[in-house]
């Protein structure tokens, strides 16, 4: 048996009626979803399909096509970018005598490979046993796992349990009771973070859009960052210092991709609550990608799906306009000063990330409320306290008293007057009085 992967993208001819993509794009995100498992691809084709066969899917001309081609390479496996049944997959494996993966398999299987927290991998096995449970045509192993992947490539250190449908739900059960754990220790650290308290800003868009070098390009978080389909699994969020003093967290959450399995929309939940919680969500598109439309509908799908709100403030961020030519990129950038919507930026050289970063500071400010504050000189631990807690616009010293004017949230108002009863006055018209 050889290494390599077959890749057959199948193209129902309705499709086109109903989605902007390409077929030749469709077929290139498969074959990058199948490196991303560290499969070589030595073939790949589309299979058009006017009518699905119950059995096999695909036509019966298409299979021995395909049969023939098998036949002759040896692939390993072969990625069928389409949603099987369990009979079809049988089947096909039959004709084909390799091992088969719809796209709905090969997603988990990347998903197990690079869960790096015990909450990823908990996410990931539940979408896993999801799927799997409706699926129990055969004896399937990995319940747990000692290393990467949910065994659909198979190979030695995983733990062989029988496919039973009483052994797959009390796992699900398990895991589940696990998960709510994890959504209570999240939730405690948002109230942590609301103590604070910083604002939160989510990086959200298309898997590979460049989410992991703009968060490594603002937070030196050393954040794995590679040309690969989901380079990012488990969410980081690091601290961030607006150029004007505002500090929020950013987080860098999941790529998302077209036709995500809904089992991993559920599963994934928990991870995506930041994204939920978010003050402001910051959708990364790359500008430079043929489908970036294409992507930019399947990524407000999926926030829709999450239960995002609509009125949730959103800042579109075009990415990789390094990769455009200069005509293009020079418009996109001459944009940014004129004020457009979107922000062009290329977080590989830093070109437009101080048009990013005003434009955060902007968005997280707009509503902000200015208070004066009159501070004792000697009280160096409450200046300390408000420069970490609000952004100190300006600062005199007056009489033995530091005279403060603070930009700060509304909400926050409340917590810095009871920390500093009778020093707070709250005046649209400050800095006259200074």
């Amino acid at each position: 048996m050889g290494n390599g992967a077959f890749v057959i993208h199948v193209e129902p001819k309705s499709r086109a009626e109903k989605f902007a993509r390409d077929a030749e794009e469709r077929l290139a995100e498969a074959v990058g979803l199948t490196a991303a498992i560290g499969m070589r691809v030595t073939h790949a084709m589309i299979a058009p399909l006017s009518r699905p066969a119950p059995a096999t899917l695909l036509g019966s001309g298409k299979v021995a096509e395909i049969a023939i081609a098998a036949k002759a390479e040896e692939p390993e496996i072969i990625i069928v970018n389409a949603q099987l049944s369990p009979v079809q997959q049988r089947n096909l494996e039959k004709e084909w005598a390799a091992k088969v993966l719809d796209r709905t398999a090969l997603i988990l299987e990347i998903f197990g490979q690079r869960a790096a927290t015990r909450e990823g991998r908990l996410q990931v096995e539940l979408a896993h046993l999801t799927w799997q449970r409706s699926r129990l045509v055969r004896s399937w192993t990995h319940l747990e796992r000692q290393r990467g992947g949910f065994g659909f490539l198979g190979g030695p250190g995983e733990t062989q349990i029988e496919s039973d449908r009483r052994l797959i739900g009390e796992r699900i059960v398990k895991i589940k009771k696990e998960l709510e754990g994890v959504k209570r220790t999240r939730a405690l650290g948002r109230q942590a973070r609301r103590r604070v308290p910083y604002p939160v800003i989510a990086l959200v868009g298309y898997t590979n859009a460049g989410k992991s070098t703009l968060f490594n390009r603002l937070t030196d978080a050393g954040v794995v960052a590679k040309d690969l389909l989901f380079a990012t699994l488990d969410p980081t969020m690091r601290g961030l210092k607006l150029p004007h003093g505002t500090r929020v967290i950013l987080s860098d959450t999941v790529g998302f991709i077209a036709d995500l399995p809904t089992e991993l929309v559920a599963a994934f939940r928990a991870t995506l609550e930041e994204v939920l919680e978010a003050d402001l969500i910051a959708h990364v598109r790359d500008a430079a990608h043929d489908e970036s439309e294409a992507q930019k509908a399947d990524v407000l799908k999926v926030l829709a799906e999450l239960g995002v709100p609509e009125d949730r403030p959103m800042v579109e961020i075009l990415n990789k306009i390094d990769l455009l030519p200069d005509e293009a990129r020079e418009g996109l950038l001459e944009g940014n000063a004129r004020g457009k919507s979107a922000v062009a930026i290329s977080a590989v050289t830093g070109a437009g990330l101080d048009w990013l970063l005003a434009r955060f500071e902007a968005d997280m400010t707009h509503d902000n409320i200015e208070m004066k504050l009159s501070l004792d000189a000697s009280d160096g631990a409450g200046l300390a306290w408000l420069y970490r807690h609000a952004e100190v616009v300006e600062r005199r010293q007056k009489a033995g008293n530091i005279i403060l004017v603070l930009r700060i949230r509304p909400q926050d108002a409340a917590r810095i007057e009871s920390h500093f009863p009778g020093k707070v006055k709250r005046n649209q018209k400050i800095a006259a009085d200074l």
